[in-house]
């Protein structure tokens, strides 16, 4: 496990910093992990995870797209 700071967050995700803090707000991104007075980082694999997350419903999204356009094609 290692813990992971916010240049490198945003270096991953290819998110913005405030976009970062947005998702974080709603419930859709990871929680920083406190290291100090000011200072936060993340865990690592709870960021990959969460990109893999995202990748999953894409792929989901994808099928789906696949599907309804071959059960169309059938219709015809």
């Amino acid at each position: 496990m290692r813990i992971v700071r916010l240049k490198e967050v945003i270096d991953s995700t290819g998110l913005a910093r405030s976009t970062i803090y947005k998702y974080i707000a709603e419930g859709n991104f990871p929680k920083p992990v406190s290291l100090g007075d000011r200072c936060v980082g993340w865990i690592d694999r709870e960021v990959y995870d969460w990109i893999l997350a995202r990748i999953g419903e894409r792929d989901l999204a994808e099928g789906a797209a696949v599907r309804s356009a071959g059960q169309r094609s059938v219709a015809n």
